[in-house]
């Protein structure tokens, strides 16, 4: 069952049509990789799906409940339940690790101060950074800014999560180490996943399905399996390519060393 679909989506930009009747949808306990290549209006989408940028055309519907024209307050709501991590993670240089986890939970009062600290305990645990509440962002290296900026959106208990370029900027073994926390995640706590990527290495491996948006519209949705079978486009076989370069989605890695 679909939680959050996308239907006909449509986005201009004066003359220029980023986005032309997209369909999309993201199935309760799916992981979903949106794909494309840059430009392509990805992240664009995913805002979108949060609020962030206005629809031109299409609707949005989150568990049954239509959100394409809800007024700012009410999106509240739906990002309760709809988080994004953002690509640059951005973290609060002025709080310390603890401060900027339970920054969401204090701002939306999900929970009482008391509960506070238990949360983002469990929360930092589950990327595999605890102790690290009394450090300070400029301490920590890109890796664990982004692993704390998951933490933060973790500690919301949403039920889903966008993750817009998680891995970009990371060098393999934290690449690594990322994916298998979001599918930790996905396990651990039920959280519906779509990650917006071009890293077809890490998509291949991760995701239920992948969709490839291309000049406007999603051009083929399927598992990996059915993407490694189609090869009648220039563009998509490029990205088939990329993805084999990667291990084998059965094949097991040693988990790499936390630091």
């Amino acid at each position: 069952m679909a939680l959050y679909e996308v239907r006909g989506a449509r986005k201009v930009f004066g003359e220029q049509v980023v986005l032309d009747s997209v369909d999309f949808h993201v199935d309760e306990g799916e992981f979903v990789t949106l794909c494309g290549v840059s430009g392509s209006g990805k992240s664009l989408l995913a805002k979108m799906m949060i609020g962030l940028h206005t629809i031109d055309g299409g609707t949005f519907t989150f568990d049954g409940r239509e959100v394409t024209k809800l007024h700012e307050r009410e999106w509240i709501g739906v990002r309760r339940e709809v988080g994004m991590l953002f690509q640059e993670g951005a973290l609060f240089d002025s709080m310390t690790v603890f401060d900027n986890v339970a920054y969401g939970l204090r701002e939306q009062r999900l929970l009482p101060e008391a509960e506070i600290p238990q949360r983002v305990s469990e929360s930092l645990g589950a990327v595999s950074l605890p102790g690290t509440e009394a450090r300070w962002p400029k301490e920590l290296s890109g890796g664990m800014q982004k692993r704390v900026a998951l933490a933060r959106a973790v500690a919301m208990r949403p039920r889903m999560l966008i993750y817009d370029e998680p891995t970009e900027g990371l060098d393999p073994i934290n690449v690594t180490r990322v994916n298998r926390l979001l599918l930790g995640l996905r396990d651990r706590f039920g959280i519906t996943t779509m990650v917006v990527t071009h890293n077809m290495r890490s998509a291949f491996v991760t995701s239920d399905r992948l969709a490839f948006l291309h000049e406007g519209r999603i051009a083929l949705s399927g598992s990996p399996d059915e993407f490694r079978r189609h090869d009648d486009d220039p563009i998509l076989r490029h990205f088939v390519a990329a993805s084999r370069l990667d291990l084998p989605t059965g094949e097991s890695i040693p988990p790499p060393p936390l630091r």
